[in-house]
């Protein structure tokens, strides 16, 4: 009895050491599976939040894709507009330059409306001077000839002028046939005046030589005026026949100051047409 009372009292601390680490262990084990649980609420709060990363760096990527684009197509719009600012800038350059073209072609229209006037008034007057020196003239047909010819070659002028008004961009070639139709004209104006002294002078020896032939057959009557004789003047003919011509010194003179003051007026349209020339 004895012996197993003092195993019993060996045998108590055994049991109360065991209880302990059986209570320990269990709440060792409580803790591991407490530790297990919250290490699988954290795997899966670790596997969402990885999740929510890999979605958070897809959006992320998509947004930079978005914003690469947006950012794309507003460089495209700045770019757009500004190039079309430019082309507004230049087409309104372009405005500015044709309005002043347009001014200055106007001023110039209105410069050769009015030189046209006063060439038309010009031509008028000459032609009014071409028809009275045409009535005084009938007689001499190569006098009368030229004087035609200065007639075409003056309508030649008027219709080079009425060209030059219509456009601008012939004004050099009408200014080189102005030059060509004044140097004719002044070509022409030098032999007319060549052949005008060679006529007077014709005329003053024809009317010597008639004086010298006849001094006393001639026909008295002058009519008032002593210098005007009616006699007879021999021009040799290549049939060797005579003429009698009538010779009037006054009415010759009259006519070679109305052909001298058409050269003037001839030479003076010239100078004109000279300086318009010039300014053009």
């Amino acid at each position: 009895m004895a012996g197993r009372d003092l195993r019993q009292l060996h045998r108590l601390p055994v049991l109360t050491n065991t209880t302990a680490l059986e209570d320990r262990i269990g709440l060792q084990h409580r803790e591991i599976q407490a530790l297990l649980v919250d290490n699988q609420r954290l795997a899966a709060t670790h596997v969402a939040l990885k999740q929510d990363l890999a979605a958070a760096q897809h959006d992320l990527r998509r947004l930079s894709v978005v914003a690469g684009q947006a950012k794309a197509e507003r460089d495209a719009e700045v770019r757009e507009v500004y190039e079309r600012s430019l082309k507004l800038d230049a087409e309104v350059r372009t405005i500015d330059s044709m309005g002043a073209e347009l001014a200055r072609t106007r001023a110039d229209i209105q410069e050769l409306g009015s030189v046209r006037k006063e060439l038309v008034a010009e031509l008028q007057s000459i032609e009014g001077e071409v028809a009275k020196t045409r009535s005084e003239s009938k007689r001499v047909v190569d006098i009368k000839a030229d004087i035609e010819t200065f007639q075409q070659e003056i309508k030649k002028g008027r219709v080079a002028i009425e060209n030059e008004t219509k456009t601008r961009a012939k004004n050099l070639e009408h200014r080189r046939g102005m030059e060509k139709t004044m140097a004719a004209l002044a070509r022409e104006i030098e032999k007319l005046h060549g052949e005008l002294a060679n006529a007077e002078k014709r005329a003053r020896a024809a009317v010597a030589a008639a004086a010298a032939a006849n001094p006393g057959p001639g026909y008295p009557a002058t009519y008032g005026d002593p210098e005007m004789v009616y006699g007879g003047n021999a021009y040799p003919d290549p049939y060797g026949m005579l003429h009698q011509v009538c010779v009037c010194p006054w009415l010759l003179d009259a006519f070679l100051i109305s052909l001298s003051l058409l050269c003037l007026l001839l030479l003076s349209r010239l100078k004109s047409l000279e300086k318009m020339c010039k300014n053009c």
